[in-house]
């Protein structure tokens, strides 16, 4: 098993994979982020009580899923990193944690451009607003440690240590509406339920979170792919890759 999963992400191996899903997935992104906008602009209705406001959904939960989602994929990397010393799940993990800042201070921008004539501040110090903005500083440590250590081996897996223990703030960010007194809302949408929202806003909603999700995969995929041929340039298969590929110029 151990060999095998050694064998599947190889340099190699995962440059190929990578090259495959970054071109399907980047279609995937293209189609879906064309009819998500289209569904959230024009074919979902205004909230009864929010009004147009209610757009900025769209975009916020969305931000707020994938810097979630972003944070446990980085985390799981990490892992792999810690225990099988696989050179392609530290290039994943160092590639999450840009692209997770992006998208968690877009949720919590987007969430403050919201909350201010929802709640009638730009911030309060709800919750989930909090442990929002640590999963914020998370990211930014895990960057920083990356680049104070000189070794990338070590690099990786300091921050990955980092990133391990940090996971504990998923399930308080995801649960933080129950537990405390929070503005925010209960969730509208659970697996065991059906969704507390009008059939239009919910396929907008869907479509936008799966256009944030492709797109991650592309943009991971396309820092790591090159994170690893900068760090095996001298490999064998990297100059047999680019003699080939002058060749045929």
């Amino acid at each position: 098993m151990l060999a095998w999963l050694h064998r599947l992400a190889s340099p190699k191996r995962f440059h190929g994979l990578a090259g495959f899903f970054i071109t399907w997935c980047g279609w995937g992104a293209l189609v879906l982020f064309a009819s998500g906008l289209y569904y959230s602009l024009f074919n979902s209705p205004p909230d009864y009580q929010q009004g147009e406001s209610i757009r900025i959904m769209y975009i916020h939960v969305p931000a707020a899923w994938n810097s979630m989602f972003i944070y446990i994929t980085m985390a799981i990397a990490s892992l792999f990193v810690l225990v099988w010393r696989i050179k392609a799940a530290a290039a994943v993990a160092r590639a999450c944690a840009p692209l997770g800042a992006m998208f968690t201070f877009l949720a919590l921008a987007t969430g403050s451009l919201w909350g201010k004539p929802m709640w009638g501040a730009w911030w309060v110090w709800d919750a989930r607003l909090t442990s929002e903005l640590i999963l914020l500083f998370l990211y930014l440590g895990f960057m920083a440690l990356q680049s104070a250590i000189e070794d990338k081996d070590a690099a990786a897996r300091a921050a990955g240590v980092l990133a391990i223990v940090g996971i504990i703030n998923i399930p308080i960010i995801y649960y933080s509406v129950e537990w405390w007194n929070t503005l925010h809302q209960g969730a509208t949408i659970t697996l065991s339920e059906k969704p507390k929202m009008n059939t239009d806003m919910f396929i907008s909603l869907i479509l936008m979170s799966l256009a944030f999700k492709f797109y991650f995969v592309v943009a991971v995929l396309r820092k790591a792919r090159n994170e690893m041929l900068e760090r095996e340039q001298n490999s064998q298969w990297v100059k047999e890759m680019l003699g080939g590929s002058d060749e045929r110029k």
